[in-house]
């Protein structure tokens, strides 16, 4: 899932520091509702430390009553290895769902990474979108199986 509408970046002094929009927050939480209304069962949240991401995980966390399973990777974050993401994967139960939360291009590039054999294949994931990809293997190479992929207006209609 990418983080919520948090503006335009050239209004904030620091980028690492800014908020969800009162729009974003409101976004995220009809995008939450919704993916719990689709009969998600997510085992952990991880997100990215950015304050944008990590607001975005605690409104879904909330809403899936999962604030206990709530961790913060920097892995996630724009500047993260996805080798290292992969790795910290590779160590979870092969059973569990996991709900990223993250930014742009980074998840575009993941997703791209998992379930092409070309590289550079990229997905756009708009502000909010979420996808849900089946992971077949984490290392040595890493693929999976895109399920869905939904953007916030579709996500929006469901609730």
């Amino acid at each position: 899932m990418r983080h919520g509408d948090a503006g335009n970046r050239r209004d904030i002094n620091n980028d690492l520091e800014r908020s969800l929009t009162a729009e974003g927050r409101e976004e995220v939480e009809r995008i939450a509702k919704s993916l719990k209304s689709l009969k998600l069962d997510v085992d952990m949240i991880a997100t990215s430390p950015l304050k944008r991401a990590l607001e975005t995980a605690e409104i879904v966390a909330e809403i899936f009553q999962k604030t206990k399973k709530l961790e913060t990777w920097n892995e996630l974050s724009p500047e993260g290895e996805r080798r290292d993401l992969l790795e910290r994967l590779s160590r979870l139960n092969e059973e569990s769902t996991v709900l990223l939360v993250g930014h742009e291009p980074y998840l575009s590039t993941l997703m791209g990474d998992l379930i092409s054999n070309k590289p550079g294949t990229r997905i756009v994931l708009k502000k909010g979108g979420t996808a849900k990809i089946v992971i077949n293997s984490l290392l040595p190479k890493a693929s999976g199986e895109l399920r869905w992929l939904l953007t916030p207006r579709q996500l929006k209609k469901l609730s």
